[in-house]
């Protein structure tokens, strides 16, 4: 028998919030404007995540560092060229916190803050100045692309627990870590994070490649948005993880449509967080994708969120080594 679409519940819960669909606004430009925020909210979303406050303007606010550079610029012009100018950053920290405060004040659904960084400091206590902003949540961008070739490992991943367990002592809010998909070992690193206080892990940040301009002979920054084949990657992890660890889980990267949210969620994502898709055909494709995740439910029988959620996951899979490995074989002789 047909189940009619308003049977199903498309309640879910993200880092003790109960968000109402498991659709969520992730941290983008969108969030800059108190009008889009306003119509993010009407669409449907069930949350927003925040664009990013970054270590480093922190860090350039509190030392005036621009000043310095601009001293003797004329000996090292090149080197200054890779760094942005003070003004390219979005707005400065307090510009940023009282922004977060009215953003908060204007929506009825969960906001949650987004702090971008990678070392320990004096910078972590903003992550309480966000919290006393009135955020319902803190999420750590941990944006770190190791390039050193003397730095191990074990270096960079300590020295990431350890800011996630300083960001942890400053607040009591819900904590948050958004990671990279290039560690040596995830899972264990993925442990040692949720051990170091983290409430949720968001899977994962894209890295943004920089591009040559062939015809001045210079780098250009350049943003390329996402696609659905992308959702594969923290599909994949999120499956494997998903049973294993105390953590609540967000896909992002790649969620483009209803089968997209569907995914995650079978994967065992709590919600699943999308952008581009926004960024791309606008604030009106909320709406649809709910619609369609409503009628896909409805259709296949499913009443809830929670009923879904980690049905496709790999908790069942004694050896999810080898699982992988029967799938990759499988995989290459398929084709």
């Amino acid at each position: 028998m047909e189940m009619k679409n308003n049977m199903v519940d498309l309640t879910t819960s993200y880092l003790g919030l109960t968000l109402k669909n498991p659709l969520v606004a992730s941290a983008s430009p969108l969030s800059k404007q108190m009008a889009t925020v306003r119509e993010l909210e009407k669409a449907g979303v069930s949350a927003i995540v925040m664009y990013s406050l970054f270590e480093e303007q922190i860090i350039q606010d509190g030392l005036k560092l621009h000043r310095d550079l601009e001293r003797g610029a004329e000996s090292y012009a090149e080197a200054l060229h890779y760094l942005p100018d003070y003004g390219t950053y979005s707005i400065g920290p307090d510009s940023y916190l009282e922004h977060l405060s009215r953003v908060k004040r204007s929506v009825n659904i969960p906001v949650i803050g987004s702090l971008n960084g990678v070392s320990t400091g004096g910078w972590v206590e903003y992550a309480r100045k966000i919290q006393d902003a009135g955020v319902d949540a803190l999420e750590l961008n941990l944006y770190d692309l190791a390039t050193d070739v003397a730095t191990p490992s074990t270096e960079l991943e300590n020295r990431h627990t350890q800011l996630v367990r300083d960001v942890r002592k400053v607040i009591k809010i819900p904590l948050a870590v958004k990671l990279s998909p290039f560690y040596t070992a995830l899972p264990n690193f993925a442990h040692r994070l949720v051990e170091a206080g983290a409430d949720g892990l968001v899977l994962f940040n894209r890295f943004y490649q920089p591009d040559f301009d062939l015809d001045a002979l210079d780098v250009i920054p350049n943003l390329v948005l996402s696609n659905s084949h992308e959702l594969r990657l923290p599909l994949r992890w999120i499956a494997i993880l998903y049973g294993r660890l105390t953590a609540d889980f967000a896909l992002t990267s790649g969620v483009h449509s209803a089968e997209d949210v569907i995914k995650a969620v079978m994967a065992g994502a709590s919600v699943a967080m999308t952008a581009s898709e926004l960024l791309k055909n606008g604030v009106g494709r909320i709406p649809e994708i709910l619609s369609d995740l409503q009628v896909w439910m409805g259709e296949h029988e499913y009443k809830s969120i929670q009923q879904m959620k980690g049905s496709m996951s790999q908790q069942a899979v004694a050896n999810p080594e080898q699982f992988e490995r029967a799938n990759y074989m499988k995989v290459l002789n398929s084709y």
